[in-house]
């Protein structure tokens, strides 16, 4: 459900001197070993993700059912690619978060911020009735889980030293919190929206965030002075030029919204072209600077095939909010011996599966160690199994109830896919990154999910119950076909990375 989970352990180079320092002094081990602080990051992580994909799972639902079932009778492809757009404005809120953590605020700051905008969103989504409540929920749980998502992951590493060796174990327990959140979350705003109304949901999402916080506030002066500093402070000289600069950013945005430009049949559209752009910039500004060495400038090439597939595979994953979540209330038998399942239920299938074999994939690698694949026969393998799960739609096609073992099975494939491709995503852009632009490809690497988050919502309403064939054999073998292609690239991409796996 995340877009990290276990990273693959780094090498030892033979010879490094490093590897022989001893681990730095543990310290603080109050938490089952690990430092105090982690159970506050650990409970504000989960909680958010508790909301934002017990939110997620009954979003859709709430935007094109009916008056009547309690939605706001929005058209479903519509419903569909809003849902895609907002995906895609989260991670693009990623980019944002990061910066005002670095030049302005520090990590702490900003995502406390963050976790406010969030509750208030979840908030504005359980008691303002209407299209209202929509926009005022999805802008502030979008720009807050941005900031979150960009911050949390840092704040977790600063408690511990560059040479402790609970730093691994203490980011497994961190993304445990990751996967129970998003368990949880659909189990408990599903069940409350089939039998209370999707307000009383949406209310959970916000008590949720709400106890998140609470217990993150009551530790937060706790956290070490490194969680405070701000890495790149930005000179007072230059503040009101970049005030203006965003100043004159969000008055474009209001001038394209107010006048129509932008609106809601094509904001899916407009964030795709907005991603896309940002890539393009990035990749110029990277390849036009000097402080790029050509062996430097040679694995951003190696990266741009990655690029391209990560945006594909997300495009797919994350129809898991939009073709599933349709797909789930409308086709599948959620008979469970009389009783029927809530249809938001699905979307906590997925972190099963991670919570049981992420551990087993890492550990995986491990045993491999260097006869592993390369990361992009990994990111190959994930697009092509990603591609199998919609065509193992293909003999479920035509009328009759898909059996819910069916899907779980589909499903299982989706987590298959995330293991092989997800959790190297940003260690192999970290690796790949040149030393004068580490943040900038990490932010690469988040535009290429929110391109194909916002892309799922864009296919999506591309699908038609009534002839279901071509959408999965188009979906799934252009998938396949990407993959094969990737592969057969690898040795060149292998090459161009200059000796990074």
């Amino acid at each position: 459900m995340s877009t990290t989970h276990l990273s693959n352990p780094p090498a030892v180079t033979p010879g490094d001197s490093t590897s022989n320092i001893p681990a730095t002094p543990p310290g603080d081990t109050s938490f089952f070993g690990h430092p105090k602080m982690l159970a506050s990051l650990f409970s504000v992580e989960m909680w958010e993700r508790f909301s934002f994909y017990g939110m997620q799972g009954i979003l859709l639902y709430y935007m094109y059912f009916t008056a009547a079932q309690g939605g706001l009778a929005i058209e479903q492809g519509l419903a569909a690619s809003l849902v895609g757009a907002y995906g895609g404005g989260v991670y693009l809120s990623t980019i944002l978060g990061a910066w005002l953590a670095d030049r302005l605020f520090g990590s702490e700051r900003v995502l406390f911020g963050a976790a406010v905008m969030i509750m208030a969103g979840h908030i504005a989504l359980a008691v303002v009735p209407g299209v209202s409540g929509l926009i005022a929920g999805l802008v502030l749980v979008g720009v807050g889980s941005g900031g979150l998502k960009a911050n949390a992951t840092a704040l977790v590493g600063s408690l511990y030293g560059e040479k402790d060796e609970r730093r691994d174990a203490g980011f497994s327990i961190f993304y445990m919190g990751i996967n129970a959140g998003a368990l949880i979350g659909p189990l408990v705003t599903g069940w409350l929206q089939d039998s209370q109304g999707f307000h009383w949901g949406f209310g959970a999402a916000a008590v949720g965030m709400a106890l998140g916080l609470g217990i993150y506030a009551l530790g937060r002066k706790k956290l070490p002075a490194d969680a405070h500093r701000v890495s790149n402070p930005l000179p007072l000289a230059q503040r009101t030029r970049y005030g203006l600069i965003f100043a004159g950013i969000a008055a474009v945005i209001a001038v394209l919204l107010a006048t129509g430009t932008v609106n809601a049949e094509n904001l899916a559209m407009s964030m795709a072209y907005a991603a896309i752009g940002a890539s393009v910039l990035y990749f110029a500004l990277i390849f036009s600077s000097k402080r790029v060495d050509g062996t430097e400038r040679k694995r951003v090439v190696a990266f741009i095939p990655l690029y391209i597939a990560s945006a594909a595979f997300w495009a797919l994953f994350q129809q898991q909010f939009t073709f599933i979540a349709v797909y789930s209330e409308e086709k599948l038998d959620r008979n469970l011996f009389g009783w029927e399942m809530p249809a938001a239920w699905v979307q906590s299938i997925n972190p099963v599966f991670i919570i049981i074999f992420a551990g087993v994939m890492a550990a995986l690698w491990t045993r491999l160690g260097r006869k592993q694949p390369g990361s992009a026969l990994k990111f190959s393998i994930g697009l092509f199994v990603m591609g199998l799960a919609f065509l193992a739609f293909i003999p479920l096609a035509g009328g009759g109830k898909t059996p819910l073992l069916a899907l779980v099975g589909i499903l299982f494939l989706f987590t298959l896919a995330e293991l092989f491709l997800s959790p190297i995503g940003l260690s192999v852009t970290t690796k790949l990154a040149p030393k004068a632009f580490h943040t900038q490809m990490v932010a690469l690497f988040f535009l290429s999910v929110s391109l194909g988050t916002t892309l799922a919502g864009i296919l999506s309403g591309l699908y038609n119950p009534a002839d279901e064939l071509p959408y999965f054999i188009g979906i799934g073998g252009t998938a396949m076909l990407l993959a094969v292609g990737l592969a057969a690239a690898s040795p060149a991409i292998k090459k161009l990375m200059g000796g990074v796996r």
